[in-house]
């Protein structure tokens, strides 16, 4: 078998993973543990609409909305003119359309029409392939995927120079789909893990059945990721942020909100102490989890941001 490079390994791994729209059995993301998550992004969007003047056509898009929970919750914040999912699944697509059926799909940021664009993207990055490189006696090396083992090859990709054993990431769709958002003006806030700037280092991962699991092992049948190189999209476009999760969201009123649903439903009052706590606490997902916005440089503080 002809060694693959590992991102074209990671892509059709995680193509052939999401095609079969069961991850939730695997993990769980922030949507899925309270409504109130999708409400204030909800929320965000549309005070970031009214910040833009409020345009007639602009569109509210969701980059790798999974079951659609995330948006079916924002829009009972904001109704937004129109709503566009990007994601090529046959099979979540099916679900997204019974939670948000007056969506539009498409399978890339391309095939969205012209127009003023407002996108969410909550653990989309980190799912995108990442190229992997090691640093070896005589310079840099490429991982690549042979018979279920890693195999490194020389390569000409340009890096900085490293202690030998280094490893560096680098996610080029990721840094390609900012470019592209940037392009056409548009705004759009991702949330995703991460180190807060640039680093060196392994992090690829993969989860079966909600345990860890070896990335090579069951392609198509775990889920691939890494940390999101957050200094590396600042450096790619203009941004605010990034932000820690626990900080953007007690800025938009993770807490309050929480507090008013708690005293609404008490029954519900334990799991949405429970969810806020994951959301926020630094051991959770409050500090490894990151908020970025791509963004015009002409827009001012937005919220969660200032």
């Amino acid at each position: 078998m002809q060694p693959e490079r590992f991102d074209h390994f990671m892509a059709r791994a995680n193509a052939a993973y999401y095609a079969r729209g069961a991850f939730t059995r695997d993990f769980v993301t922030a949507p899925e543990l309270t409504q109130v998550f999708g409400e204030l992004l909800g929320a965000w969007a549309k005070i970031v609409w009214q910040m833009l003047g409020a345009p007639e056509d602009v569109m509210l898009v969701e980059a790798g909305p999974g079951r659609g929970v995330l948006m079916a919750d924002a829009l009972r914040v904001w109704n937004a003119p129109s709503v566009h999912f990007i994601e090529s699944s046959p099979a979540l697509r099916a679900k997204q359309a019974r939670r948000v059926p007056r969506a539009m799909w498409h399978d890339s940021l391309d095939s969205l029409p012209p127009g003023p664009v407002i996108l969410l993207a909550n653990e989309f990055l980190d799912a995108l392939p990442v190229r992997q490189f090691i640093r070896g006696e005589a310079g840099w090396m490429e991982r690549h995927v042979a018979d279920g083992a890693y195999v490194d090859l020389p390569t000409d990709y340009s890096l900085p120079d490293a202690p030998v054993g280094s490893v560096r990431e680098v996610n080029e769709p990721a840094l390609e789909f900012c470019r592209k958002l940037a392009a056409r003006g548009g705004v759009g806030l991702f949330i995703d893990y991460g180190p807060m700037h640039s680093g060196v280092g392994e992090s690829v991962q993969a989860i079966r059945h909600g345990e860890y699991a070896d990335p090579l092992q069951y392609p198509g049948e775990a889920d691939i990721t890494a940390h999101v190189d957050f200094g590396a999209i600042k450096a790619a476009v203009h941004t605010q942020g990034p932000v820690k999760q626990n900080a953007f969201l007690t800025a938009l009123g993770l807490f309050q909100r929480s507090d008013i649903l708690a005293q609404r439903h008490p029954d519900k009052a334990q799991d949405l102490k429970l969810a806020v706590h994951r959301l926020t606490a630094p051991e959770a997902m409050g500090s490894l989890f990151k908020a970025i916005v791509v963004c015009p440089e002409s827009l001012p503080g937005l919220p969660g941001f200032a």
